[in-house]
């Protein structure tokens, strides 16, 4: 019997499979984002001390997480290819990439824009921030590598072995402001120290990032696997046509 990774290998049925799980995932997405944004404008209170730009937390705290899950998805597919030869886990590392790279980019900006009232201005050389825009310049690099080559094998095996080598980052991202004095400020671990009335919207809006993360990389996956049976539709057509040229020709 096959095991759930065994028939998603197959892009037929990864294709049936996705197709069937994104409406859900979508609705579940916008959904939770539009519950927490509720809470957040109407019910969360303003913080004693940052007054209402705490309320940039909602949307740079689940930004950050998918910053670094995002690129745990393309490291993990680059070793799915490089070791295991899943066939669609160059498509996933792909897919994943540029949805990596937009959070990334929306903590950097909502990051800044928090900092500036909290810390008076908008950008400084702190160990969190400085790990975090390597690895946006991680993600541009892999997007930019794979872009630069046309042999599309070639291209997903040095984006991975690119991947797994960047994957360093991801601890000095997570442990930065416990291993360097830094502005930016440690661990709050939610769950317990920020009151429910805080907490709650902060969780909501989380899940519901990360399900739109979810749907945007499904989304992806499906475009990618349509577009590579594009490319290799034409090629069939040109080489069929390039066989009767010859045919005719002789």
């Amino acid at each position: 019997m096959q095991t759930l990774t065994q028939r998603l290998a197959n892009p037929t049925r990864f294709m049936e499979i996705s197709r069937a799980a994104l409406p859900w995932v979508t609705a579940g997405a916008a959904l939770f984002i539009a519950y927490a944004m509720y809470l957040v404008f109407f019910v969360a209170p303003p913080d004693y001390q940052q007054g209402e730009t705490v309320k940039i937390m909602y949307i740079h705290v689940p930004s950050a997480w998918l910053a670094m899950m995002g690129y745990s998805i393309v490291a993990i597919s680059s070793f799915g290819l490089l070791v295991f030869r899943h066939p669609l886990a160059d498509v996933s590392a792909k897919a994943a990439a540029p949805i990596g790279a937009a959070f990334t980019l929306a903590a950097l900006i909502t990051g800044s824009l928090w900092g500036k009232p909290m810390w008076g201005t908008y950008w400084v050389w702190d160990a969190r921030l400085t790990s975090v825009l390597i690895l946006f310049f991680l993600y541009l690099g892999l997007i930019a590598l794979r872009s630069s080559l046309d042999d599309e094998a070639l291209a997903g095996k040095l984006t991975a072995v690119l991947a797994l080598v960047g994957v360093a980052i991801l601890p000095i991202i997570k442990f930065s402001v416990d291993w360097w004095n830094t502005l930016h400020q440690p661990s709050t671990a939610f769950t317990s120290t920020v009151d429910p009335s805080m907490r709650t919207p902060l969780l909501i809006a989380a899940i519901g990032f990360t399900l739109l993360f979810i749907a945007l990389h499904l989304k992806g996956m499906q475009n990618e696997i349509l577009r590579r049976r594009v490319k290799t539709l034409r090629l069939a057509e040109v080489e069929r046509g390039e066989r009767l040229f010859s045919a005719r020709a002789e």
